[in-house]
């Protein structure tokens, strides 16, 4: 009888256990924790689950009250009105106040004494002001059809110094420790405004590679593991929970547009006319990917332009032609820099590198930390070409503004006076159609232009637990954690 008994005991301490904490594979190490300064997707993929901005995203891409519980614009699209939440708590006990709303505003745009954190508040708000101790009215200088989006922007307490050793927001997760190399946990805000999370701890482990991220898995020590191969994933679809759908990224080979041969578009040309994408998908994503011709995924919908996805069919004689015009027929020697920790587009790389041996182009695959390439490649842009994905945004204009002459983050070095005034144009038109029609000639800009070999939007896929229901998809680069929960 003991016996049974203590067999019981354990098996419910196991499945409090489980029910009660959840590991998570991640690849890389986030970048910073303070909300305003973090560049990098993976970031923002666990760090979603602790910030809340005056609005959040919801899964099918709007946008949502999170902080404020109502909304307005002025007619003329220049005045953005928010009402508070009344009594909506920090993680550390505090209420959110007015005063912590216009510190968190004003610290994205910057004054006299601290640099903007946000190019764009620095760019379009004119002024940030509170007319009452619920009200918050931020005014812009110009109008900015996208700039709803821009109010997901996490609110910090005005109160708390250096974000990134304390992070404090308003989530459904508040923030435990981070060890570099190893963990990132939270636990579950038991104050939390809004419909309160199911699982109470959360690891996020950082594991950069994939085969000891599959062991891990198969052996319990992580119970969910986003962003799998689709080899791997195919192996557990029996026993595991396998989760797929589109993602909204940009898989693509960028070449430094200011550096010898790309500055040449008759060389960027015969890039994309050597590559042949569809076999990338197929070695590379097992098929699970949707082919792309230039910055967008078809799931931004009435802004997608179709049909680019061929313009540059694979054409071994037309890149040698193109690569002799601009006086490189012998061919030449270039390096492609990838993040070691994202071993697709490592996968990438090397199918890439046998596909340009054909027209002479010699490749060498320069493998580097995820750091290292967020300082080499992103921020001092000393690179050759490179592959990356570049994930999802809710607006049009934050997806193809990353091309803009003057845009902080254009580490590709594009430049193009025509596609600067048509966005620009497209960001201030208030009828819908225009704007459409406006991304959509931007797109066939960077398409012709070559500014890049746009490869795929590679299928998300995850899998879990069995036990482990509830995730949900976004069109961006997140883990909603406060929505899983275990099936009793």
């Amino acid at each position: 009888m003991k016996k049974v008994f203590l067999f019981i005991s354990v098996l419910s301490i196991m499945i409090f256990s489980f029910s009660s904490n959840i590991v998570i594979r991640v690849p890389q190490d986030p970048d910073f924790l303070d909300p305003h300064k973090a560049a990098a997707s993976g970031t923002y993929e666990m760090m979603f689950n602790v910030f809340e901005g005056l609005l959040k995203p919801s899964p099918d891409g709007k946008v949502i009250p999170a902080v404020a519980e109502s909304y307005t614009v002025s007619d003329d699209g220049l005045e953005y009105t928010f009402k508070l939440r009344k009594n909506i708590k920090f993680h550390n006990g505090e209420i959110v106040t007015v005063e912590d709303v216009l510190y968190s505003l004003n610290r994205l745009k910057g004054n006299d004494k601290d640099s903007a954190l946000s190019s764009d508040f620095q760019k379009y708000v004119e002024s940030i002001d509170s007319p009452d101790s619920q009200t918050i009215k931020v005014r812009l200088n110009t109008r900015n059809s996208d700039f709803l989006v821009k109010f997901v922007a996490a609110i910090v307490p005005k109160k708390v110094n250096l974000l990134n050793d304390n992070p404090i927001g308003t989530g459904p997760y508040s923030f435990v420790e981070y060890v570099p190399g190893q963990k990132l946990v939270l636990k579950k805000f038991a104050d939390y405004w809004g419909e309160k999370a199911h699982i109470d701890n959360v690891v996020f482990k950082i594991i950069p590679d994939e085969q000891t991220s599959l062991l891990s898995f198969l052996s319990g020590d992580i119970r969910m593991y986003p962003r799998i191969n689709d080899i791997q994933a195919e192996m557990l679809k029996d026993r595991y929970n396998v989760i797929k759908g589109e993602q909204n990224m940009v898989q693509l080979m960028t070449m430094n547009n200011k550096v010898k041969p790309f500055d040449d578009k008759r060389v960027r040309q015969a890039i994309n006319y050597a590559i042949d994408k569809d076999e990338i998908i197929q070695l590379v994503a097992n098929g699970n990917g949707t082919k792309l011709g230039s910055n967008m995924s078809p799931i931004m919908k009435e802004y997608y332009e179709e049909g680019l996805e061929d313009y540059y069919k694979t054409d071994l004689n037309k890149a040698k032609q193109l690569l002799k015009d601009a006086g490189y027929s012998d061919g030449f020697t270039t390096t492609i820099t990838v993040p070691s920790n994202y071993k697709f587009h490592v996968d990438t790389a090397q199918v890439i590198a046998e596909q340009l041996k054909k027209i002479g182009v010699n490749v060498e695959i320069k493998q580097v930390e995820w750091g290292v390439w967020l300082d080499e490649v992103y921020s001092k842009r000393n690179y050759d070409m490179t592959i990356i994905g570049l994930t999802g945004k809710l607006s049009p204009y934050d997806i193809l503004r990353r091309y803009l002459s003057d845009y902080p983050k254009n580490f590709y070095n594009y430049e193009n006076l025509e596609y600067d005034e048509i966005i620009n144009k497209a960001i201030s038109e208030t009828n819908e159609d225009i704007r459409a029609a406006l991304y959509k000639q931007a797109q066939i800009i960077l398409t012709e232009d070559a500014a890049a070999v746009y490869i795929m939007d590679p299928q998300l896929t995850v899998v879990t637990y069995k036990e482990i229901k509830g995730y949900t998809m976004y069109p961006l680069y997140v883990q909603d954690i406060s929505k899983l929960y275990y099936e009793k």
